[in-house]
């Protein structure tokens, strides 16, 4: 929102912002809100209805309080009271009134300590606590204060630290009130309220981490195009809504757009224009002393090498301070080569050292202070991340910026108990664009993992800077949300607090009566997507005949798409627009691009087989590759009124290496022939030649038969047991289910076959085997079926804390369910000697002799570089064995694993006796995040997910 406002100046030096803006377009009628003293917990918290005694009216009857400020208080704030201004009288529907006389002596006083001269006399005074404000860094307070000056009966005090404090504090009553942060960024309505109340008392707040931000980074085509097309370029314009939206998510920092752009010289007002909202600038990891990268192929001259060209650089970077001038900004120094490349062959401590002597020299030179009086930070990004590891040294005062993978996984974290005066940060990725291939396109991350490895830095002191790259900004709308929320107070975002979050963010966008169901929508198509990114789905990623794979995968998502549809039915028309970017857009879509695929590889399947649903497959692949452009088409034409045009323009189909294609490229397909009349094919759901039923496994399999000729084809079936069930025995093409009459058998193997006859003369033989097994009379027992015995971590049926440390149930961080870890994160290892932390699962297992037992976890990297994290696998009360997942520290296992964004560990142990078992994980090093215990018995079918997990014993 722009600053409009007029200023009338009143007897306290004070000034009332008049702003006569209209209720926003499409928001919902009034809603009557008339009880006195509705219950709102807290101290000075904001909620529907008429105050208690003690309480205030921010809004009475329609009309929302007064605001007042003092003219000479810092111009940034001036800018946000305005914005509170227009966001209270789109949530009164009616201007703000003029004065307090206007407003029934109710005002809304904002200002900074010192800023102020009516909060200053109220804090002299005695009648304002400042206590844990005054002097914290971006710190704010509420505060409810009777008849703090003439003609005020009764007031809300927003004060400040300092501008940004009061700004927060400002944005905080905004989005109490029912204004979200993403008002404009994704059309989320206003909900109108004749009555809003704020409970008496005093409340503050504060950041912990100092400095939190974004990263528009990989910005062509999609928000490149939306830019050019809106603004005519990155201009100050366009980022006045970005600076709004961080702040408003209660950030205050900002690596700008970069490949192509140039933020202070695309448009000399972007820097100023930053200042004066309050937002902190920096360059990104490889744009020292505050020039954009591209500023050396428009100005460089000669090779970007500090050891050849020293003098021009040093030039190039001084020119970068004196623009910064008294901007506040967070500089980045150091060096990478041209291009976000490595600097040079092998590990150049002395030179980086040399650069960063001669970049703080340039400091100091320019701002005339020690360079320490500068806040710096020093990106350990990629190899730059091994200069420090072989010791490179790096001034006190710097802050230390670790940087994940790319992929989610923190590679490094200070040390315990690490102290430095510049402190430690993260680098995170919710965009990339590089090895082993780009993710560009929709949301994919889930705000579980990002707690859990967010959580492991704040335990480990990375307390100075948390940025993280958002590609395009949008459709990083959520994990964004989730990112700055934590980032302002890690402490407060327990698991408990991340747990509910989805839904809390559900219901700020949409309301209370779909937040459920959005919640859930939410969680599942991330959980989904975080499998495996877009642009790395193939028609080979999910099998379609490994544990019926990819029809699972496809249900779910079909189930989701459904669900998506019908909440989008049920949720009034003016949250229409928001949904569909937010949720029902990326659903659809993840969901089409995967169906895309999957009928991709039956088409090549059916191909092979002779099958003429080969041909329709093709044909559904055609449909999909056309629903995916009519999606995009929606997203930039109709959601609205076209606002958001280009903002789905990345490529996502059919990538060959890791850069993407120019265009989406519909996969190659094949047609085949029919042959002549009515000839009857025939294939198992199992790729194979027979059946293998077992007791506690998969109920059904199909047969499926099918045409290969140009005429329908027919078919009879029969078995030669009674116990093996049938769906049907004749008629035409399609699938016919199996299943075992389980109660017609004794334990023990039995067999039998299934005969096909049909047209063309067609005979098939189908062998049956079914090895039924006894009763399990004990409850929670998983038992061994098809080859495996498998369980999600969060099935465990005993936990067994340490001393220091206590299980946790992450929700949903797997890839098909929850995770367990422990926390604190950062507390010592433990031994492997069978007396630690574990986790039980009992297994019943039919045979004895040698296994193989799978620990599915989290992708986690060594991030304290102690040679590997470890944990240890237990068979009963056998020896531990101790598995390190980073013994193997080649680069194309890490591809793998950010590929499948898990690391699979196997260990091998020999099942002496039939019977109960009880395989056991124990923790060693702190931060795994188990997913999966499978006990292999036999050979497995290729599938991507793993096998299904096994059937308990009731």
């Amino acid at each position: 929102m722009r600053w409009m406002s007029d200023w009338h100046i009143l007897p306290a030096a004070l000034a009332v912002i008049l702003v006569a803006c209209q209720p926003v377009a499409g928001s919902q009628e009034a809603s009557s809100e008339a009880d006195v003293g509705t219950d709102c917990a807290g101290a000075a918290a904001i909620c529907p209805g008429r105050p208690a005694a003690d309480g205030f009216a921010l809004v009475a009857d329609g009309l929302a309080a007064a605001i007042m400020t003092d003219p000479a208080d810092d111009p940034g704030l001036l800018r946000a009271a305005g914005d509170l201004a227009e966001d209270l009288a789109a949530v009164s529907g009616q201007p703000v009134a003029a004065d307090a006389d206007a407003s029934a002596g109710r005002a809304i006083i904002v200002g900074t300590l010192g800023g102020n001269a009516l909060i200053d006399a109220l804090v002299a005074d005695g009648r304002l606590d400042v206590s844990g404000v005054d002097g914290v860094w971006e710190a704010y307070l509420h505060q409810v204060v009777d008849n703090p000056a003439p003609g005020i009966d009764r007031a809300l005090v927003i004060a400040g630290a300092d501008m940004r404090g009061a700004i927060y504090g400002v944005y905080d009553v905004s989005r109490a009130a029912g204004v979200s942060p993403w008002h404009w960024w994704a059309d989320v309505p206003i909900d109108w309220h004749d009555q809003l109340q704020v409970s008496a008392g005093r409340r503050i707040d504060a950041p912990s981490v100092r400095y939190r931000g974004i990263f528009l980074n990989d910005e062509n085509p999609a928000l490149y195009g939306w830019v050019n097309e809106t603004y005519g370029g990155f201009n100050h314009d366009f980022y006045e809504q970005v600076f709004e939206l961080i702040l408003r998510q209660r950030g205050n920092y900002l690596w700008p757009a970069m490949w192509g752009k140039a933020f202070s010289d695309d448009d000399p007002l972007n820097a100023p224009t930053a200042d004066l909202y309050g937002v902190v600038i920096g360059t990104s990891h490889h744009e020292p002393l505050m020039r954009a990268h591209v500023e050396w192929a428009r100005y460089g001259e000669g090779p970007w090498d500090f050891a050849a060209n020293a003098d021009t650089l040093r030039e190039f970077w001084r020119e970068g301070v004196e623009r910064m001038g008294d901007h506040e900004s967070l500089v980045t120094i150091g060096m990478r080569g041209d291009g976000d490349e490595a600097m040079t062959e092998g590990t150049a401590i002395t030179l980086l050292e040399s650069v960063v002597e001669a970049q703080r020299e340039i400091i100091t030179d320019v701002t005339g202070r020690p360079a320490s009086e500068t806040p710096q930070v020093w990106a350990l990004y990629k190899e730059v991340q091994d200069y420090f590891d072989q010791g490179m040294d790096v001034p006190e005062d710097v802050t230390l910026l670790f940087a994940d993978d790319n992929w989610g996984n923190i590679r490094r974290l200070p040390a315990r108990g690490a102290t430095r005066e510049g402190g430690f940060g993260v680098y995170y990725h919710f965009d990339y664009v590089g090895d082993p291939r780009n993710y560009k396109w929709l949301n994919t991350n889930q705000i579980e993992r990002t707690w859990e490895q967010m959580n492991l830095a704040w335990e480990h002191g990375a307390d100075a800077l948390w940025i993280v790259n958002v590609g395009d900004l949008k459709p990083m709308e959520f994990p964004i949300s989730f990112f700055l929320d934590q980032a302002w107070d890690p402490e407060a975002m327990t698991l408990e607090a991340m747990s509910g979050y989805t839904r809390d963010w559900a219901a700020e966008q949409f309301g209370e009566a779909e937040a459920e169901a959005i919640a859930e929508l939410l969680t599942r198509y991330t959980q989904y997507n975080s499998r495996r990114k877009h642009e790395l789905i193939t028609p080979s990623t999910f099998s379609l005949t490994g544990f019926d794979e990819a029809r699972r995968v496809l249900a779910d998502w079909q189930a989701l798409a459904d669900m998506a549809d019908a909440v989008r039915a049920r949720l009034a028309p003016e949250y229409d627009d928001a949904f569909v970017q937010l949720v029902w857009f990326p659903v659809h879509a993840s969901a089409n691009l995967t169906a895309l695929h999957v009928e991709t590889a039956r088409n090549r399947l059916y191909a092979s087989q002779g099958r003429v649903e080969a041909n329709a497959a093709a044909d559904e692949v055609e449909r999909l590759f056309a629903r995916d452009a009519e999606l995009t088409r929606i997203y930039h034409e109709e959601v609205a009124g076209g606002k958001w045009n280009h903002f789905m323009s990345q490529t996502h189909i059919s990538y060959t290496y890791w850069q993407q294609p120019e265009v989406d490229v519909l996969p190659s397909l094949v047609r085949i022939e029919p042959r002549a009349g009515a000839h009857l094919g025939l294939a198992l759901s199992n790729g194979g030649e027979t059946f293998h039923f077992e007791r506690y496994g998969m109920e059904t399999r199909r047969i499926e038969l099918f045409d290969r000729g140009t005429e329908t084809a027919m078919a009879e079936l029969s078995s030669s047991v009674p116990w093996i069930n049938l769906s049907r025995t004749s008629g035409g093409v399609g699938p016919v289910s199996l299943s075992i009459d389980w109660s017609a058998l004794e334990p023990g193997r039995h067999t039998g076959r299934i005969t096909v006859t049909g047209s063309g003369d067609a005979l098939y033989e189908i062998p049956v085997a079914a090895i039924q097994r006894p009763a399990i009379t004990d409850a929670g027992i998983a038992i061994e079926a098809d080859g495996h015995v498998t369980l999600e971590a969060a099935g465990h049926a005993r936990a067994v804390d340490g001393d220091t440390v206590r299980w946790i149930e992450i929700p949903d961080i797997g890839r098909t369910g929850s995770g367990m870890t422990v926390l604190p994160a950062n507390s010592a290892d433990f031994e492997p000697d069978g007396t630690g932390p574990h986790l039980d699962y009992p297994v019943q297992i039919w045979t004895a002799g040698h296994v193989e037992i799978d620990v599915t976890l989290s992708p986690t990297l060594d991030y304290l570089d102690r040679g590997g994290l470890r944990f240890g696998v237990s068979l009963d009360d056998g020896p531990v064995e101790v598995v390190n997942i980073h013994a193997d520290d080649r680069h194309e296992v890490w591809q793998e694993n950010v590929r499948t964004n898990v690391t699979v560990q196997t260990t091998q142990h020999v099942v002496e006796t039939p019977g109960r078992h009880t395989v056991r994980l124990w923790l060693i090093d702190p931060g795994l995040v188990f997913q999966r215990v499978s006990v292999r018995t036999g050979d497995l079918p290729d599938s991507y997910l793993g096998p299904p997990a096994s059937t308990l014993s009731e």
